[in-house]
């Protein structure tokens, strides 16, 4: 292959670097005004009043939204439960919920302006966690405090539980995380009668298209999308966020207006589920696990967002990559007083592979047994099913863990300091993904043989451009540099579902691959004129059509069909369940295999941890651009690291206490493993283009269960709520 499998430059690199890139942030309109949200200061309170008065008088103010105004549309949103309100209805759920906008000439005076609305409130009791809302008393937030809730059946549980010589419980808890994408939510929206145009950072453009589109009853093809470079997004751009917000206001104003979120205020537009997960195993003496079940209790927050798919995919996940005769999964997710929670890099996964890869050490020891030859004696192995009625496993885990275990050195004697222990952890998870089968490409080819490919993929620094581009010159034979990407406006871009789960490299990947052998084909079908000869005869390479010892140029070709100088091939690429005879059809898209191997050092005097090794292993099928395949391992493996080590939402009373970098400790240079390697599995076993796999989300999910098996290795304490702060850790020594 001449580009796929080589680490080109980046289509994007130079704009970034220099300060070109454009984002929402950036633009500019002729008029455009600015927004400032009023929010909530109480977690739960019925209004009983807002007065915008004040507001509406001082000097610069073009307009201040409230409630009141939006009963000509339909004022909620989400992206499963419609029960999000723009602005807040009768009461406020969360701390932070919008409640009312004003619109001015300049950020200052929205400002002051949002600070002169007087709301006033009747507090209501606070279901502060997922204990409070379940209780029997608990204060209502909707008809009901669940959400949604899932059940997955395998065998006889009990059953399997009476027939194990040992049975194991354990409780384990994750903390809220948040994103913290460098660049918060930002929206520009223009109203008009003839349509809505909204700039913004979505990383589902045609998605939020929809969601406006059915607020404002309004065809499609008068929504128009536009997303610029996007400041990163781990899923916290997933869906529709504040663009229904920001078209209100412009729509009251009367012109473009921006609305801009504060770090504080992004903290309070979304974030991970914490979670409780209780898992009971059963196990034979030899090791042989017998029978599971799983409890799996996510706090959602004030709203549904994408909670019941999370609610799903985390239930799929818990048992891990493991065969179960008996298995039973049930998964809930609870409405709470807090921030709603929606997607986050690989969504429910990193929740429950924290309590299943905890358990697996935690039945080894209690075993006797190496945890490396427990997990090996008990994975599913390629072709197998791992969850019932689903596509069988279409990777090895058994693979990825050996050479994982093989890189840390596993089973090597470690030398040992004073007040150091040292100790060694894995962690293994599959995980369902690829989202929805749905994407359409368009590669047009120019009169010159140049390329533009269109997609709706979302640029969120991933580097889907320059794949993307990859594939439609791999293709068609022709160098990188003469193929260009447009991405991500949709009124000019085909459809593609999302950008997330994974998918954009397996499933655009393959609606580009498809479109540019539309183009091939014609070519081959032009040829076949120009020399009078067969298609099967021309073979395509270096940007020309070869037939025996002649050739002819792409370009030739295209001005000999449409004259010179002139015309195109457009070729179109259509990914859907049921085309390319059903292939898509079974779920998942692909099995996302993340596997973590770890080497931690423990001060006993202080409870600081110290990564001297990392390695992570991450079946991709077919590495399309190996460099940023590994960026985008180690990218989440450091997500994980954060959450494992660090990161937590710290609520009181159901009052946020830490929305800012000072309080929420993301992890920095100093925090990365001395020696950090990511290891990719080539197999070309992948749905995607010439065999590939997403990865963007194994990463993560592994990092916690590694790093606590390695914690208890090095010093025989088991921790089972995160994240491993240095006085979580040095409690914990201090109580063994």
């Amino acid at each position: 292959m001449q580009t796929v499998g080589t680490s080109v430059p980046r289509l994007d690199a130079v704009d970034k670097v220099t300060g070109r890139a454009t984002y929402t942030g950036d633009i500019q309109l002729p008029g455009m005004a600015y927004a400032k949200v009023l929010s909530s200061p109480l977690p739960h309170a019925r209004i009983t009043s807002i007065n915008t008065a004040e507001a509406r008088q001082l000097p610069g103010v073009t307009a201040v939204l409230t409630p009141d105004q939006l009963h000509d549309i339909d004022p909620y949103y989400g992206n499963t439960v419609k029960d999000r309100p723009i602005l807040a209805i009768d009461k406020v759920r969360y701390q932070g919920e919008p409640v009312a906008a004003v619109v001015a000439v300049d950020e200052r005076t929205a400002e002051r302006a949002v600070n002169l609305i007087q709301a006033t409130y009747e507090e209501l009791p606070v279901a502060a966690d997922i204990d409070a809302a379940l209780a029997e008393d608990a204060p209502m937030l909707h008809a009901s405090n669940i959400c949604h809730e899932y059940h997955y059946d395998w065998g006889d549980a009990e059953a399997g539980f009476a027939e194990s010589d040992h049975v194991f419980e354990d409780t384990f808890t994750f903390p809220m995380v948040y994103h913290y994408a460098l660049e918060p939510h930002t929206a520009i929206a223009h109203y008009t009668p003839q349509g809505i145009t909204v700039w913004t950072s979505a990383q589902h453009p045609f998605q939020v298209r929809a969601e406006l589109a059915r607020i404002f009853d309004i065809p499609l093809q008068r929504v128009q999308i536009i997303v610029p470079y996007v400041g990163g997004g781990f899923g916290s751009k997933s869906y529709t966020k504040i663009e229904p917000l920001a078209v209100c206001l412009s729509r009251a104003a009367g012109r473009p207006v921006r609305l801009a979120l504060t770090v504080e205020e992004a903290f309070k537009t979304t974030r991970r589920h914490a979670a409780r997960c209780t898992i009971k195993t059963g196990v034979m003496q030899d090791g042989t696990f017998v029978a599971r079940h799983c409890r799996v209790d996510l706090d959602t927050g004030a709203y549904a967002d994408n909670g019941p798919l999370v609610c799903q995919r985390a239930g799929d996940r818990i048992p891990g990559p493991y065969h179960f005769p008996h298995l039973r999964v049930d998964s809930y997710a609870v409405y709470t007083n807090t921030t709603p929670a929606g997607s986050f890099r690989s969504i429910g996964a990193p929740q429950a592979a924290w309590a299943s890869e905890s358990q697996v050490d935690m039945i080894a020891a209690a075993l006797g047994m190496d945890p490396l030859a427990l997990r090996l004696k008990n994975l599913v192995a390629k072709g197998e099913e791992v969850r019932r009625g689903m596509r069988p496993l279409d990777g090895s885990p058994v693979e990825g863990m050996q050479r994982a275990a093989e890189a840390i050195g596993w089973g090597e004697a470690q030398a040992q300091t004073p007040g150091v222990k040292r100790g060694k952890g894995l962690g293994c998870n599959v995980s369902n993904v690829g989202s929805v089968p749905s994407s359409t490409a368009i590669v047009r080819m120019h009169a010159d043989g140049s390329l533009t490919v269109m997609v709706g993929t979302t640029e969120i620094g991933q580097g889907s451009r320059v794949v993307l581009a990859q594939v439609a010159a791999e293709v068609l034979g022709i160098p990188l540099e003469r193929v260009q990407v447009v991405a991500s406006d949709t009124s000019i871009v085909p459809y593609d579902r999302s950008t997330g789960s994974s998918r954009s490299t397996t499933l655009m990947g393959l609606a580009v691959q498809g479109a540019a052998q539309d183009v091939q084909a014609q070519l081959l079908e032009l040829a076949a004129q120009h020399f009078n000869s067969r298609s099967e005869a021309l073979e395509i390479r270096n940007g020309q059509v070869h037939h025996q010892n002649a050739s002819v140029t792409f370009s030739s070709l295209i001005q000999e069909e449409f004259g010179r100088g002139a015309g195109e091939l457009i070729g179109k690429g259509y990914v859907s369940p049921r085309r390319n005879d059903g292939q898509l059809m079974q779920s998942p898209v692909f099995w996302e295999i993340g596997i973590a191997a770890v080497e931690v050092e423990v001060d006993e005097t202080t409870g600081v941890l110290r990564l001297p090794q990392y390695v992570s292993v991450a079946d991709v099928g077919k590495a399309i651009h190996p460099q940023q395949c590994e960026g985008q391992d180690e990218g989440a493996v450091m997500q994980g690291i954060g959450h494992t080590r660090f990161e937590a939402m710290h609520y009181e009373a159901g009052h946020l206490l830490n929305p800012n970098l000072i309080d929420y400790r993301v992890p920095v240079f100093s925090d990365l493993p001395d020696h950090f390697h990511s290891m990719l599995i080539e197999n070309e076993d992948g749905p995607g283009p010439f065999g590939a796999k997403g990865l963007g989300e194994g990463g993560i999910v592994a990092a916690a269960p590694a790093i606590a098996n390695a914690i208890y290795q090095a010093t025989g304490v088991r921790i089972k709520t995160l994240p491993l702060t240095p006085e979580r850790v040095w409690r914990a020594l201090r109580d063994r």
